[in-house]
């Protein structure tokens, strides 16, 4: 099941926020073409449709029926991943979810299964990795440059009006957006975090809705990891910080220190006269608004990078299992919160998938 050939044709599904992004760096890449659009909603999608040139579709199952549809991207709310991808897995289109890839482990698992039980391939959206000072960072650590990592440190400390919950009917909510500060705006940093780190071993946190009325998820949460390898840190999740912050990542080895702030690194070595500023590359994940400041050129990148693992048949670099490890941290630190009990993020990872009606 599955197309494999030089180029392919790839559609969306959900027409919301991030959708024109995904397009546009659909656009750019060579081995993909952007074939089709399909939202519950009409007035959306054919705005989209027009916008882009494509066809576009109300139902699903016309949709996946397309003539040249390859590859389905799902940008609709993180708790209708599953389904869209398992009947797109089923209809043999391999599958590319904008983060997370579902609201539990349990439900990421399950369309993991699905798209191997039928031989199509899977990836997951997180750009960030895919930013320059980003990877160099990441490269800084991997050569052990500033020696064993001792702490590791993030916050997301960002704003979100009103608006932006009550004017959606799906923004704070615990089944269709899986939570609220911590797993909607904060998961990429959470990402990087652990990918930085080598991952959390276990997590113990505090969470509340503060600021904002009407939402049934969290507008702050606070966290204490452990790590793997033995260090240590503290994790800030938030969406109701005036004036918001750029995000921040900061790990401390035992020869120097690590810090990003929005996508910009600043690193302090052994032996530094001064702090060294590496120039500014990439996109700013936004602190006020859903996607001030962000470009598709990260999305592009990593588009890249998946359409070339997947002619190639190799993994892409955040696969679906790949991109649990992001996703247990979150659901540890609501569990944590929720019980007052340190969780281990192995636990979480344990969850078995869940069943299909």
């Amino acid at each position: 099941m599955g197309t494999d050939k030089k180029t392919y044709g790839i559609g969306i599904v959900g027409c919301g926020n991030i959708s024109g992004t995904h397009a546009e760096a659909i656009q750019r890449t060579q081995k993909g073409t952007l074939v089709a659009a399909h939202s519950r909603t009409k007035e959306n999608v054919e705005q989209f449709g027009r916008e882009y040139d494509i066809p576009w579709f109300t139902s699903y199952e016309e949709f996946l029926n397309h003539p040249g549809l390859d590859i389905v991207v799902i940008c609709t709310p993180s708790g209708t991943h599953l389904d869209y991808g398992v009947s797109a897995a089923e209809a043999g289109k391999h599958v590319i979810v904008e983060k997370p890839i579902e609201i539990t482990v349990a439900r990421g698992k399950s369309l993991i299964n699905a798209c191997d039980d039928n031989g199509v391939k899977l990836a997951v959206i997180y750009q960030s990795r895919f930013t320059g000072d980003i990877i160099r960072m990441k490269e800084i650590i991997d050569r052990q440059d500033i020696g064993d990592i001792v702490m590791a440190s993030a916050s997301v400390k960002w704003f979100r009006s009103q608006e932006y919950y009550s004017e959606s009917s799906w923004r704070g909510t615990l089944d269709l957006d899986g939570g609220g500060a911590v797993i909607n705006q904060s998961i990429h940093t959470i990402d990087l975090l652990q990918w930085f780190a080598g991952g959390v071993k276990s997590i113990s946190a505090f969470k509340g809705t503060f600021t904002h009325e009407g939402i049934e998820a969290e507008d702050n949460a606070v966290a204490c990891l452990s790590f793997n390898n033995g260090a240590i840190g503290v994790f800030e999740a938030s969406t109701s910080i005036t004036p918001p912050q750029e995000r921040k990542v900061e790990i401390n080895g035992t020869k120097g220190t690590l810090l990003l702030e929005g996508d910009t690194l600043h690193k302090k070595l052994e032996g530094d006269s001064g702090d060294e500023k590496q120039d500014k590359s990439g996109e700013s994940a936004g602190a006020a608004s859903p996607l001030a400041g962000m470009t598709c050129q990260n999305h592009k990148n990593q588009y890249d990078s998946i359409l070339k693992a997947f002619l190639n048949g190799t993994e892409p670099t955040v696969s679906g299992t790949d991109s649990l490890q992001s996703l247990a941290i979150v659901e540890g630190l609501y569990k944590a919160s929720d019980k007052q009990e340190v969780v281990h993020i192995d636990d979480i990872l344990a969850s078995e998938a869940v069943t299909q009606k």
